[in-house]
């Protein structure tokens, strides 16, 4: 349903689907800071 409701809001930029999405999970923590070690990995090589 997570996935849905991003996949939904951006392809219409609905508000409403964005606040779902926010409410069911939106990026935990762990997200973030997966995402930043991959990106400096990405910048290193």
């Amino acid at each position: 349903m997570r996935d849905f409701s991003w996949k939904y809001f951006a392809i219409t930029g609905d508000v409403d689907a964005y606040l779902f999405y926010k409410e069911v999970g939106g990026n935990s923590e762990e997200e973030n800071v997966a995402a930043d070690e991959l990106a400096a990995v990405e910048e290193a090589e």
